[in-house]
């Protein structure tokens, strides 16, 4: 049986994401990108206590539509700014911790 390095508890019954995921700070907002392309950013996550790949895969797939995860921010293709924070909210993440930034930069 796998033992969780942080809170010492079993893999399975480890519950380190799920604390991790209520205590993050996150910024949604919408870029403008070449050839007036609208992208969606999620910025503020830590990549030591969550898997951004996989999270970047669960939004890319929940929203139909493409993207990618570099330098700890996700970026997804579209405006998809409402749904992205239901879909964070569903996977256990603080509502009140979730910022969206109105605006096009």
């Amino acid at each position: 049986m796998e033992v969780c390095n942080v809170c010492g508890l079993p893999k399975d019954l480890c519950v380190c994401q799920t604390l991790a995921r209520e205590e993050q700070k996150i910024t949604i907002s919408v870029v403008k990108r070449r050839f007036g392309k609208l992208a969606t950013t999620v910025e503020g996550l830590d990549e030591k206590s969550i898997d951004i790949k996989d999270l970047t895969k669960k939004l890319k797939t929940k929203l139909a539509c493409g993207g990618t995860s570099k330098n700890n921010i996700i970026e997804l293709q579209g405006s998809h700014v409402e749904k992205v924070k239901s879909e964070l909210v569903k996977l256990g993440f603080n509502e009140n911790s979730i910022i969206i930034k109105i605006g096009i930069r």
